[in-house]
């Protein structure tokens, strides 16, 4: 056979791995896996934020006839509460959020495989020259080029911390500040964010490329769950990591809560006869 383990060949055949009997190769890349999904799950809640502070700000720079003390709402926000309500300072804000957001879920996009991909030509291959192709792509494009990255993001930020630094300066006083004068400070913490994202996605590059290195060098009648690839009899079940729904063999929606309350109703019967 020239793929993994072809489609045909009978499930009886195939050993599938999971927990202590994964390999140690499959056992880092599954705690990488698991690192960059919760690093990813955390970044996303940076859209929360970025969603109120983008609408906030509207609203207060456009609610122009809103007055308090005959002051427009924004400029009574900012002279009688805080600085932060002016709105360079929430633009500011939106943009910190948003490069958080963006930065911590690279990584997560890759390993649920909802990145985005050329298919045009990768679909139409066959399972080991998908393997090939995302492993070659792997060692060759995202690992050193991500490497490279994170060192000159890296410097990036410290350059960003150590602007202007002041020997009498404790280490989160000093830094690099806002280009505008009412702007805000310490740029070197999301730039910091920036880093460790990008080396998030780097680790969710190396969890990919053990997997597939696996794939393509280990045993061929072993299954475990795969995060960029799908196996030769699982082909089209998923779509961008998702299990495809099959409308034909699901349930229909309406039935199943017509019988739920039949059985409830018939229940609530019984508990009353008693």
């Amino acid at each position: 056979m020239n793929e993994t383990t072809s489609a045909t060949v009978p499930t009886t055949e195939l050993r599938h791995l999971s927990g202590d009997d994964l390999p140690i190769t499959l056992k880092i890349a599954e705690q990488l896996r698991r690192f960059v999904d919760a690093v990813g799950r955390f970044g996303s809640w940076f859209a929360m934020p970025l969603v109120l502070i983008t609408v906030f700000d509207l609203f207060i720079r456009k609610a122009r006839i809103i007055k308090i003390q005959g002051d427009p709402i924004q400029i009574w926000l900012r002279e009688n509460i805080s600085p932060v309500f002016d709105s360079t300072l929430l633009q500011e804000l939106e943009w910190h959020s948003h490069t958080a957001l963006f930065a911590l879920v690279l990584g997560f996009g890759y390993i649920w495989n909802t990145h985005v991909r050329v298919d045009l030509v990768r679909e139409t291959l066959a399972f080991r020259k998908k393997a090939w192709l995302e492993f070659i792509g792997l060692t060759i494009f995202l690992v050193p080029f991500t490497c490279v990255i994170i060192y000159y993001a890296g410097m990036y930020a410290y350059d960003s911390w150590a602007f202007n630094r002041a020997p009498q300066c404790a280490w989160w006083q000093c830094g690099e500040i806002s280009a505008s004068l009412v702007g805000m400070s310490h740029r070197w913490i999301i730039k910091l964010v920036l880093v460790f994202g990008l080396i998030t996605a780097l680790m969710a590059g190396i969890a990919v490329w053990l997997q597939t290195a696996m794939v393509l060098f280990g045993p061929r009648n072993t299954r475990y769950k795969l995060m960029t690839l799908e196996w030769p009899e699982e082909e089209g079940g998923f779509i961008e990591g998702k299990e495809r729904m099959d409308l034909g063999k699901m349930e229909d929606q309406l039935e199943m809560q017509a019988r739920k309350m039949r059985e409830a109703t018939e229940a609530e019967r019984a508990t009353r006869q008693q």
